[in-house]
């Protein structure tokens, strides 16, 4: 189906744009328009009807109305062709659509169906246009290799097709509706094939996160990295996907900890996802993090420098006997430093640069980049650029280092150049935000494979359906039976009984209102009580907050001394990826930091240690400015107690944060 030759193409206009790209790409396979009243199709003898076909043809464009497309759909199946891609929209995603849908996945049965409301697919290897418009992309020869795009959007598809930053194209893929075929199964069959490098995809809702599990699993054995573009992380964002949605999008934070999981690299928008894609299709995923910079400028220094400092990239100093081999080639007047200002002493000398470049590659970088804007080729020479590109790409093999070329702004990187510093095997990246955002996933894919393969997470069919509402007292305490500390309390119902409880515990104490959320806006919460009086007084208030309560209770617990910091650990469940484990800073601060990590469960202790260490809380943790530090490994022991509760009752409550 995804690389077809023999191709059916059903019905009128549609049908016939079709057939005329797959002419304009080269196609040398059959082509077999249809078409119940015309005896052409774009220049081709059509054939009345499905039956007439002269075999089953391994994919067809099926592109009349949607009330038409059932009774065709079954009748390829019956021919036993090998797929179809359904170009109508109106099914699911439209009011009254969601029986046709029905009846369409019906009709297929075992035949592979891409759509409804899609544009189709391109193949740019074996030049295959399924796809009823004009796209911006070009055949490959017969050794290059390129990655592929799945996409929910079809005019993002378009888009996509239409950059010019030198990104080898090998597939694009539009699923529109999903009713049959997802994200994640179409994908997974691009995987088999050996010239795809890298993997693209823009996904507004999983389709199957059993799908993507085994999507991640196959990338990984294969070698083939991937990136993707979520959206979906605003109100209006998640609004916009019900244009396509067949599935559920789930929570954003629940898709951002599955896809950290899986291995895949997550960027926002269309520049990132083009750059990212670009540099993992020239080198893969990265060793590290670490990068050296050239430039020669030291304006452009200190922009990279700034940049480098918002992200989780280093630029490593240089050691004392690589600083002396650079030294020994640059100016006297330059500064060796990473990033290293060369200056434009050597400018237009390739031999020097050459060397220079090569001396400087040869430290502990897992990427060298330099930063060259191209000039303008209506106005402007680039000859010393070129040479300062070819010292590069030189340099670059020499030292057996991965390199990149950055210009600052992305049209000052002409798609030739690019396509030419591709060939000398360095990564050409547009804009230094993006560049830097490519590095990074580019980094956290490597760190990905090294470690593990992730276990697969709780299914959510398997949570319970109906919450059980459990106030403080009873979360903890079933969380005390699974093994996780909590402070040493008493339920008690009256004043008198609060002062017995706080006697019984032999020590100061505090007091809480059952029963009541959000506790601190509310005044739920007395500390630090010692006197029976203090606690008298406390408990009369507390209960008067609790009165809509039955019966009306407050929790009476020792009151915890020499607190280094206060974490949040949440656990909840999300409808598609199953119970969640939330991660923060304790109190107000986990919201007015937006200072939290969300982690799927199952969970390794590593996944613990490293979200925790991620937290702007962390330095507390460690000791700040010389106070106390935490027991981290108590810490961690207490969250994977609660991770493991979660994961045995399958959540018959919400959430247990307090």
């Amino acid at each position: 189906m995804l690389r077809p030759r023999t191709i059916a193409m059903i019905g009128g206009r549609a049908a016939a744009e079709a057939i005329g790209q797959c002419d304009r790409l080269g196609f040398e396979g059959a082509i077999w328009p249809v078409h119940p009243t015309q005896r052409t199709v774009a220049g081709r003898p059509a054939f009345r009807t499905v039956e007439a076909l002269p075999a089953a043809p391994d994919v067809a464009f099926v592109a009349v109305n949607r009330e038409a497309t059932v009774p065709v759909v079954a009748e390829l199946a019956r021919l036993g062709a090998g797929g179809a891609v359904c170009y109508a929209s109106g099914f699911r995603e439209a009011d009254d659509g969601g029986g046709l849908e029905d009846a369409l996945v019906a009709a297929a049965g075992g035949m592979p169906v891409v759509g409804p409301n899609c544009y189709g697919l391109l193949n740019y290897l074996d030049r295959v246009a399924l796809w009823p418009d004009q796209h911006g992309g070009r055949a490959l020869g017969d050794a290059e290799r390129g990655v592929a795009i799945v996409t929910q959007s079809s005019n993002i598809a378009i888009s996509l097709t239409m950059q010019q930053r030198s990104l080898p194209v090998a597939f694009v893929v539009t699923v529109g509706n999903q009713a049959q075929l997802g994200v994640s199964a179409l994908a997974a069959a691009l995987l088999d094939d050996a010239r795809v490098s890298a993997l693209g995809l823009h996904v507004e809702a999983f389709d199957s996160v059993r799908g993507f599990e085994a999507l991640a699993a196959r990338a990984r054995e294969r070698g083939v990295p991937v990136v993707v573009m979520k959206t979906g992380r605003s109100a209006g964002g998640r609004a916009a996907t019900l244009s396509h949605t067949a599935s559920i999008a789930g929570s954003d934070a629940g898709a951002q900890a599955f896809l950290r999981r899986l291995g895949f690299a997550r960027v926002d928008g269309m520049p990132e996802f083009l750059e990212t894609l670009k540099l993992l299709h020239v080198h893969g995923p990265l060793d590290g993090r670490r990068i050296g910079v050239l430039c020669c400028s030291g304006g452009e220094a200190g922009v990279v420098a700034d940049a480098v400092g918002d992200t989780g990239l280093t630029l490593p100093g240089l050691g004392t006997e690589h600083a002396a081999a650079v030294e020994a080639t640059v100016h006297p007047l330059v500064t060796v430093a990473n990033p290293l200002d060369y200056h434009t002493f050597s400018w237009g000398d390739e031999a020097a640069l050459t060397e220079t470049f090569t001396a400087f590659a040869r430290g502990a970088f897992d990427l060298v980049a330099v930063l060259l804007d191209f000039p303008r080729a209506d106005r402007c020479r680039a000859d010393d650029w070129g040479t300062t590109r070819k010292a590069f790409e030189r340099a670059m093999r020499m030292a057996g280092t991965r390199g990149a070329s950055v210009a600052t702004l992305p049209e000052n990187l002409p798609e030739a150049t690019a396509a030419e510093l591709m060939e000398g095997g360095i990564a050409p990246l547009a804009g230094v935000g993006e560049a830097l955002v490519a590095i990074e996933r580019a980094a956290a894919i490597g760190a990905a494979w090294r470690a593990p393969p992730p276990r697969p997470v709780v299914s959510s069919a398997a949570v319970a359906s109906d919450p059980v509402p459990l106030d403080e007292a009873n979360a903890k305490a079933r969380l005390a039976a699974a093994g996780v500390p909590v402070p040493d309390g008493r339920t008690v119902g009256d004043p008198e009984a609060a002062v017995a409880a706080a006697q019984s515990l032999a020590g100061r104490v505090a007091l809480k209102a059952l029963g009541v959320s959000h506790k601190t806006e509310r005044g739920a919460v007395r500390l630090d009580l010692g006197a029976p009086d203090a606690i008298r007084e406390a408990a009369v208030e507390l209960l008067a907050l609790s009165r809509d309560a039955s019966p009306r209770r407050l929790l009476v617990e020792r009151h915890e001394t020499d607190i280094v910091a206060e974490l949040i650990v949440g656990l909840h469940r999300d409808p598609v990826f199953g119970p969640m484990l939330t991660l923060g800073s304790g109190g107000i601060l986990v919201e007015l930091l937006a200072d939290s990590a969300t982690l799927l469960l199952p969970v390794a202790e590593l996944e613990v240690r490293d979200a925790l260490a991620a937290l702007r809380c962390a330095p507390l943790l460690a000791g700040y400015r010389g106070g106390l530090p935490a027991d981290v490994d108590a810490t961690v022991d207490a969250i994977l107690s609660i991770a493991r509760y979660g994961v045995c009752l399958f959540f018959t409550s919400d959430a247990a944060d307090d």
